[in-house]
């Protein structure tokens, strides 16, 4: 499996063949993001991904074990920029309920319209498969869980509220991650091109962030 070299110094032939295959690899990876969204996993072969490349087979293997090793690097990079996304835009707004409104909607107008092979991946081509991508699926998904829990206990200080039972902020995180992945997986796995998507996560975003205000959390008197 590859694995990137150390920060030590290096000459400056070093640095190119370091960046050299640092692209490589990322080549690799954004090679093999649209066929398994597009053609499907199983259906997606080794051979397909170096062409795609324009790598050898033997080279490929030298970054990645097998095709599994493909996918969890893959699903790894997905779960790491859709938390950074995320995480950003609930910043913007500096720990707050709009927050949650931001986050909400990047997450439908900057990872799912613009990046729906990425989306497919997430919600639909990783799920089923071997122990080992099941178990980095969960752990992308416990780190959003965690992110979004932090996200409202930060809320929740910084606004001067307390949650209406002890259960209450981790039914929100699900309630969010779980809709949200919902309407990614139905409107972008079944790929209905008459559905404004940007439109529905909208809605999704104003519903949720109504019952997180309105429903869940009450103002310390």
């Amino acid at each position: 499996m590859y694995s990137p070299e150390s920060n030590q110094a290096l000459s400056k032939s070093a640095q190119r063949r370091k960046r050299e295959r640092e692209q490589r690899y990322q080549t690799i990876l954004n090679a093999a993001e649209p066929l398994f969204a597009r053609k499907g996993y199983h259906q997606t072969r080794i051979e397909h991904i170096a062409d795609s490349a324009e790598v050898s087979v033997g080279m490929l293997y030298f970054y990645f074990k097998n095709k599994e090793d493909l996918l969890i690097h893959l699903l790894d990079e997905i779960g790491f920029r859709l938390r950074e996304l995320l995480g950003a835009e609930f910043e913007k707004a500096g720990a707050s309920l709009k927050g949650f409104e931001l986050a909400g909607k990047a997450f439908f107008e900057k990872f799912c319209v613009p990046f729906p092979d990425k989306a497919v991946i997430l919600y639909s081509e990783s799920v089923g498969q071997s122990n080992r991508v099941e178990q980095h699926r969960k752990q992308i998904f416990d780190k959003l869980k965690k992110d979004v829990l932090g996200a409202l206990f930060r809320m929740q200080e910084n606004m001067g509220f307390r949650f209406q039972s002890e259960m209450s902020a981790e039914v929100i995180v699900v309630s969010i991650l779980g809709i949200y992945e919902r309407i990614a997986y139905q409107y972008l796995v079944w790929q209905d091109p008459s559905i404004d998507l940007e439109k529905i996560g909208q809605d999704a975003v104003t519903f949720l962030v109504g019952g997180i205000n309105s429903l869940c959390m009450k103002e310390i008197k």
